[in-house]
């Protein structure tokens, strides 16, 4: 009696975890949806000026508003876009009000060449962002190509001299060929809770049936 008592408390115990850590799930997911609001809605705001000093804390996918010229340095960063494959991001030198800032263009693809207005005052629209794309595995840039294999903000700076601000380009008067742009929005932001959740259930569920099957074969056996 003491076993079946014993196989009991196990399957209630377990699928009462399995049950809390869907729920937990749930939760993270409506924070995760609220998150993701404010900052579609902090990226769609109206574009502003650009701040003296943007800083990651206070400033990450503020629209801001420039005018200014491409100086004609950039770097290729491999990229890849839906339906189309591997291709390079281009990021080009822009300067405005006495800076030299970062400008991520857009797309292009590996064996496609592009052209930029470089002689004219370009009016362009983008957010500031601060891409957390480095880690252990990412190869060193091939100076040599120049071609780089993650958005490295800071050395990307230092590397053609400029400040370490990077604008994703939104909107602009650039007069270009074979450059599609890449707006920045939330789909690059991972929100997988609703699938953990599901599996949690699901796992809940069939410990519950299991620990229930158990038990009558246990009790059968007893008769």
């Amino acid at each position: 009696m003491r076993r079946l008592w014993f196989i009991v408390f196990i399957g209630f115990a377990g699928t009462a975890c399995l049950l809390y850590l869907g729920k937990w799930q749930v939760d993270r997911l409506y924070w995760k949806l609220d998150v993701l609001s404010k900052i579609e809605q902090k990226i769609l705001a109206t574009a502003v000026k650009l701040p003296k000093e943007p800083s990651e804390r206070e400033h990450e996918y503020l629209p801001v508003e420039m005018l200014g010229q491409f100086t004609g340095k950039s770097v290729r960063v491999l990229a890849s876009r839906k339906n189309y494959g591997a291709g390079y991001r281009i990021i080009n030198v822009f300067r405005t009000n006495g800076l030299n800032l970062l400008v991520d263009l857009g797309f292009v693809g590996l064996n496609s060449s592009y052209d930029i207005s470089l002689n004219s005052d370009i009016s362009l629209v983008g957010n500031l962002h601060w891409p957390n794309e480095v880690d252990n595995f990412t190869p060193e840039p091939d100076l040599k190509n120049n071609i780089w294999f993650a958005r490295d903000v800071e050395r990307i700076a230092s590397f053609l001299q400029t400040d370490p601000i990077l604008i994703i380009l939104k909107d602009s008067s650039i007069k270009g060929r074979n450059i599609t742009p890449m707006p920045i929005d939330t789909k690059h932001i991972p929100n997988d809770h609703l699938q953990y959740a599901i599996t949690w259930f699901s796992l809940a569920i069939i410990w519950a049936l299991m620990s229930c099957l158990f038990v009558w074969n246990t009790r059968q056996k007893r008769l």
